[in-house]
């Protein structure tokens, strides 16, 4: 068995009130896939940011070739070969390919930089991994998945030999997952050695050879993957068996709450037509790029459509904003939660209360402090936020935990339907469990639910009925949801050819 090339040996890292890490190992070999796991909070991100010198070790050490390192800052991190591939790519989208992966590290004659030799030494970079577009073109037009190959290609024109990637499938296709993974095989062969974070278990038993699991900050352990199945994973990940996943429930629809009729908005969906009742959760589901979002975003006055009709409680509607939505009874949580559905350096209670804030106030002049905390910390505990209180910065919560602050805001706005959009994205297998059971909570007491998922088991087993979405238009509604297989859905999803 090959010797590690990276060893981290008993890391700590406390923050004020918090010890994120607590005597944490890990060690990686090289030309090797090697998976971290672990709830949201369970101290991936902090040892990740730890690896990569964003923040300093309280205790431990990192050995790198059998030496002992300081990971000082982000720059030794680089020089020694280390580089990250975040969920969120960190790119420049005014500018071109090429001057993404090489900024920083240009090619320089004296004075000037050469343009020529950067676009051609990405073109190589380009080839080595299978990317089909050009190196003039601007990034912000490069769909998600190829920003993230950009990524790659920079950390490769660094000389990467350690490559985290930080839930790299997220907001992909299966079609552009599978070429992710294709690439990160490549790159193992080649004797990359790379660190994955992620929640999907398709990711974990796809790619990585090891697995080890984090909880609460401690290190629990490491497996090689064809010692463990998602039933021992999920037990080590959580600490206790999870018995029902996914809540068995016995729904009993009531009346029709939402009607859209033939909605449609050029160049982004048409004639797109579903119904909701009440204590009903219905599921919205398609390929990336179907319209999902952009029909939702329409809908609850985001955006806008040209024609069709939203009849809601018997009333047709069409809302000027979100906020008109939400007092309609419309609440609408976005699928980028961190940029659309939170204010991350406000407090739990103040995003929790902000679509209600005239309930907070006095006179109409002053916030009542009271009432803010009443509210939030009532919404914190039906919902079991993890937080020390609801005075806590958002932006500092896990992922699931940031999840439940959006959906408290809905809550507490008393919203009589609730729109999900990709409601478990990124969230840990707990976090989803309790999320799952929220929904199945709320639709019993007569709320109705649009869920919009990406995630098949997620759409089959919450979902009274199926709408299937395609280009733009709805292909198929399935109402015998419990017959329902894989393989129709995705049939239903998949672009249809046309005739002339």
């Amino acid at each position: 068995m090959a010797a590690p090339i990276l060893e981290m040996k008993h890391i700590t890292k406390i923050f004020p009130g918090v010890k994120a890490l607590d005597g944490v190992s890990f060690d990686l070999r090289a030309g090797e896939i090697h998976a971290i796991v672990g709830e949201n909070g369970a101290g991936k991100s902090t040892f990740i940011k730890v690896l990569t010198g964003v923040h300093q070790p309280d205790g431990g050490e990192i050995i790198l070739d059998g030496k002992p390192l300081v990971m000082a800052n982000p720059n030794i991190a680089i020089q020694h070969g280390i580089a990250a591939i975040y969920q969120h790519a960190a790119s420049y989208p005014d500018m071109s390919v090429a001057e993404n992966i090489f900024i920083g590290h240009e090619f320089r004659t004296g004075p000037f930089i050469s343009w020529v030799k950067a676009r051609k030494e990405a073109q190589k970079l380009l080839d080595s991994i299978g990317a089909n577009f050009s190196p003039n073109a601007s990034v912000g037009a490069l769909s998600v998945a190829q920003q993230q190959m950009v990524e790659i290609a920079k950390a490769l024109s660094q000389n990467a030999r350690i490559l985290i990637m930080d839930e790299p499938t997220a907001a992909l296709s299966k079609k552009e997952s599978e070429e992710l993974y294709s690439i990160a095989r490549s790159l193992r062969d080649k004797g990359v050695a790379i660190i994955l974070i992620s929640h999907r278990f398709e990711d974990i038993f796809g790619l990585a050879d090891r697995c080890t699991v984090f909880r609460d900050a401690h290190y629990i352990g490491t497996w090689d993957i064809d010692e463990v199945d998602e039933s021992l994973l999920v037990h080590h990940m959580v600490g206790h068996v999870i018995e029902h996943y996914y809540p068995e429930r016995t729904p009993h629809p009531g009346d029709e709450v939402l009607r859209v009729e033939k909605l449609s908005r050029t160049g982004y969906f048409r004639d797109v037509s579903f119904s909701l009742r009440a204590g009903e959760i219905v599921g919205l589901t398609g390929l990336v790029g179907a319209g999902r979002t952009e029909v939702v975003e329409a809908l609850c006055g985001v955006t806008g459509f040209d024609s069709g009709k939203v009849i809601v409680e018997g009333r047709e509607q069409k809302y000027k904003d979100p906020k008109d939505s939400m007092a309609g009874g419309i609440g609408l949580l976005p699928e980028d939660r961190q940029k659309q559905g939170l204010l991350l350096p406000w407090s739990i209670s103040k995003n929790i209360t902000l679509p209600i804030i005239d309930k907070c106030t006095r006179a109409r002049l002053f916030m009542s402090g009271k009432a803010e905390k009443t509210i939030s910390n009532k919404e914190k505990e039906q919902l079991a936020i993890k937080a020390p209180d609801v005075e806590t910065a958002a932006g500092t919560l896990s992922g699931g935990n940031q999840q439940k602050v959006v959906i408290a805001k809905q809550l507490a706005a008393s919203s009589r339907i609730i729109i999900l959009d990709e409601p478990t994205k990124g969230v840990d297998i707990g976090s989803k469990a309790a999320i799952y059971e929220l929904m199945a909570e709320l639709a019993a007491q007569g709320v109705a639910i649009l869920m919009i998922s990406s995630e098949m088991p997620e759409v089959m087993n919450m979902s009274d009925r199926i709408y299937v979405m395609s280009e733009g238009h709805v292909t198929k509604e399935f109402t015998d949801v419990k017959n329902l297989t894989q393989q129709q859905i995705l049939e239903a999803a998949m672009p249809q050819e046309r005739t002339a």
